[in-house]
């Protein structure tokens, strides 16, 4: 195989990084991918095709040409999932982190083609990103047919996110704590492969973290209105009743729609309130820290002390669990780091505390860093050193799989590891767990 046929500036890979919360896409060699695609589909019917059934297709922000005699529609990206539809309900093809729902995740792919990339896919080579626990044969077998029997590709290979993060922050190995949207893993990475039967999970990740939001807004009786209902407000002193008014002719949504909605009002509390304690939480010691103000969609604004940094706590001390999560006997953050750590070679512990890789969006948290650091040195062996590394940037942070993937599938010397066409028309959907460890 040519080093000439995948790589240079005229025909440049595309990076696909699959993710519970978004689908991140991009041309190889550069800084940030192109787009970031929600794994959130709208669907929905028209009004005057809800009597004849479900023909499906795709609707997108600039799909006017669709036929209107078409039935079942879909919603894709930001702007098209924000404009209420009749009965619209939300799905997504994720599950437990791997691709479930194919036919929406063809639908994702296609729009990332012609509205982002704006490229015909059989002159690009794809690289895609995958769960570092996905054991699943039959999933990378029917996302490496995917890529050559629908859309082409010359060529095609698919890495751990894991193995990409660390490639993305300088080090071939090294321990990868991802906190996304659904899952924190601890994944040990070594000379660019995982360590499968080290990779420790927890299910406290930004979702819980969401859902703890709002278990303290209901308990304070703070009402969350979504933007898409709100037709006017008016501006109100803290803690006054909210003055907004709904808007005119707002068509009647699914429960998973307005539930969607909510949940992107929570995410945006979540980011700008919610910040993580020094140490253990300490009720009087928190009281003494700044306020932080916020106003909802509605209008509606109180300032938050102490109580925000009882929301993150669970992350890191499980003792304030309660629920599923306590019954499942969750782990905090750096007692995960720690025991996939202690899962490894014990030649090769030293290394994985000296590069501690921070990634994911839920990692973003104001002093996640900083407390990861402090409980991690208490649980590190006196004879090793603790070296936690996070990008300070938060898109090097949330995207750095992806950046992992533009840098390697750049590399010359990558070009020879690529599935080419050849390969697969003459071995098969198997060569993916022949060439892809």
């Amino acid at each position: 195989m040519t080093t000439n046929v995948y790589g240079g500036d005229e025909v440049g890979a595309i990076v696909f990084d699959v993710g519970s919360y978004s689908l991140r896409s991009g041309y190889a060699g550069e800084d940030s991918p192109k787009a970031e695609i929600p794994s959130y589909i709208a669907t929905y019917l028209d009004e005057g095709d809800k009597e004849n059934g479900g023909v499906e297709t795709m609707e997108t922000e600039d799909s006017s040409n669709i036929s209107k005699s078409s039935r079942r529609k879909y919603l894709v990206d930001s702007c098209g999932i924000h404009v209420p539809k009749p009965d619209a309900e939300i799905v997504t093809y994720m599950k437990d982190g791997l691709i479930d729902n194919w036919d929406l995740f063809e639908k994702i792919l296609d729009h990332a083609y012609a509205q982002y990339l704006q490229t015909e896919s059989r002159y690009h080579p794809v690289l895609f990103s995958e769960a570092p626990w996905n054991n699943d044969r039959s999933k990378r077998e029917k996302l490496i047919e995917l890529a050559f029997e629908k859309y082409d590709a010359p060529a095609f290979y698919l890495v751990k996110s894991a193995v990409l993060s660390a490639f993305a922050n300088g080090r071939s190995t090294g321990l990868v704590l991802d906190s996304g949207a659904t899952t924190t893993s601890a994944v040990p990475v070594h000379d660019g492969y995982v360590l499968q039967n080290s990779i420790v999970r927890i299910p406290l990740a930004g979702d819980f973290i969401t859902s703890q939001c709002k278990k303290m807004l209901e308990e304070q009786q703070v009402e969350i209105i979504p933007s898409y209902m709100i037709g006017s407000k008016e501006a109100v002193k803290d803690n006054d009743t909210p003055k907004w008014s709904k808007k005119p002719r707002l068509p009647v949504v699914g429960q998973s729609y307005h539930e969607y909605m909510v949940k992107e009002v929570l995410q945006d509390f979540q980011s700008a309130v919610v910040q993580v304690s020094d140490g253990l939480y300490d009720p009087d010691v928190v009281a003494t820290m700044p306020m932080v103000h916020y106003e909802f969609p509605n209008g509606y604004n109180k300032d938050f002390g102490g109580e925000r940094f009882r929301i993150a706590e669970p992350l890191f001390d499980t003792s304030a669990l309660t629920g599923l999560e306590a019954a499942m006997g969750s782990m905090g953050v750096a007692q995960t780091v720690s025991m996939s750590a202690n899962m490894c070679d014990v030649d090769l512990k030293p290394t994985l505390y000296n590069n501690v890789i921070v990634t994911g969006g839920n990692t973003l948290l104001q002093g996640f860093v900083e407390r990861l650091n402090r409980d991690l040195s208490a649980k590190t062996p006196p004879s090793m050193r603790l070296k936690v590394v996070a990008a300070s940037g938060p898109s090097e942070r949330r995207f750095s799989s992806w950046i992992g993937g533009s840098i390697l599938a750049s590399l010359g010397n990558f070009q020879q590891m690529w599935i080419s066409k050849q390969e697969y028309d003459e071995g098969g959907k198997s060569q993916v767990e022949k060439k892809c460890p």
